[in-house]
């Protein structure tokens, strides 16, 4: 049974992306979380995705989806019949192409609830058409920050009991100040010079191009820093290029896919989130649970966690000079930092755990099916 007494749920998220970042992470977060509380879950993903992989790990029944346009209606089909089949209680799609494929199968399959959550603040260029997927292809929509619910609410015009914001839940008995540190060369090389960094896939929307031109601005001015990119995708190459460009080949670490999270946040002095349109990110709250000090672009659900003078330090996105400020700031003012990320931390435990998360779920599912 689930943790307020419903009946266990029969469970399943899709997504068709074959990437791997917070919005993948999450999903197998909510997968295993009501795993714990009863449920019977599952995840559609294309065998070739790092989601897939992980579920498998994580002891998670994974089906197959297909990841292209080719056979599509062939694809509804077959996983309407599977739905109706496994007699699914609610389906949840995360991206596009899934969005479209598993909610007309839900809707063909008769599945009681579906739900579809939208990750990040981009804009939707097609109306008309996206229309479709989130007012008659699902019954509720999530979303991780108040800027993308409110968004929705006002392109579609739906009503407030139909959008709701949950964001990203922490596992704070993994994400904590104490525990190991990962070890890079730079750190042992020169002690003393600060370690910032960026998480995430390399793409262009996480501005990782504002950091490097903050960086050079740093220099510029005698600022030594050493800067870890963790992470890989689809802009690398030129981000890759610009660290030349800027003659910062030096002081720029790129350690590709890492999964020690944790250990790279402890050994962090900032984290820098300078994303161009973001959801909560869920390394903003990650790095607040290790109380690592974080500085974020202004955008999206970005402010919602950062909040300037509370938990963090907050600069127009885009903005490498502002940026290079807000570096200079958190590194010239420990005593301050430190008192950021002591209530950055608080926070954290107090309404971004993943028991809060899962919580805010399951009142929602109860909502559809009492």
């Amino acid at each position: 049974m689930s943790r307020t007494g419903n009946r266990a749920w029969r469970i399943v998220h899709s997504e068709s992306s074959l990437g791997w970042g917070g919005q993948e992470q999450r999903i197998l977060a909510e997968l295993a979380g009501f795993r714990k509380r009863g449920c019977t879950v599952s995840l559609l993903a294309p065998r070739e995705s790092r989601i897939c992989q992980a579920a498998g790990q994580a002891g998670i029944p994974v089906r197959p989806l297909s990841a292209g346009k080719i056979g599509f209606p062939l694809s509804v089909v077959q996983t309407a019949f599977w739905l109706r089949r496994e007699r699914i209680d609610i389906v949840n799609p995360h991206s596009s192409r899934d969005g479209w494929l598993v909610g007309l199968a839900g809707r063909c399959a008769g599945v009681p609830l579906i739900i579809r959550t939208r990750h990040f603040d981009v804009p939707i260029r097609q109306r008309w058409l996206s229309y479709q997927v989130y007012a008659r292809l699902c019954d509720h929509i999530l979303t991780t920050s108040p800027r993308v619910t409110a968004h929705l609410q006002e392109l579609f015009k739906l009503p407030a009991d139909r959008v709701s914001t949950v964001p990203t839940g922490v596992d704070v008995s993994q994400y904590s100040p104490e525990g190991a540190k990962a070890c890079f060369p730079v750190a042992s090389e020169v002690p003393s010079v600060p370690l910032i960094g960026l998480i995430g896939v390399i793409r262009q929307a996480k501005g990782h191009l504002v950091l490097l031109e903050a960086a050079r601005l740093l220099r510029d001015t005698g600022l030594r820093a050493h800067y870890i990119f963790v992470g890989d995708g689809p802009s690398i190459a030129p981000v890759e290029q610009k660290v030349k460009e800027l003659n910062l080949s030096d002081c720029v670490t790129f350690t590709g896919f890492r999964i020690d999270i944790p250990e790279i946040l402890r050994a962090l002095q900032i984290l820098v989130i300078p994303s161009l349109h973001e959801g909560i990110p869920q390394v903003g709250l990650q790095a607040l649970a290790t109380k690592t000090p974080v500085i974020g672009s202004d955008v999206g659900g970005i402010p919602a966690i950062i909040r300037p003078g509370e938990t963090g330090r907050l600069f127009p996105a885009g903005n490498a000079a502002a940026l290079a400020q807000a570096i200079r700031e958190t590194l010239a003012n420990p005593e301050l930092t430190r008192a950021l990320s002591e209530r950055g931390w608080k926070m954290v435990e107090s309404e971004h755990s993943v028991e809060v998360m899962l919580d805010a779920i399951e009142a929602i599912y109860t909502r559809y099916l009492p």
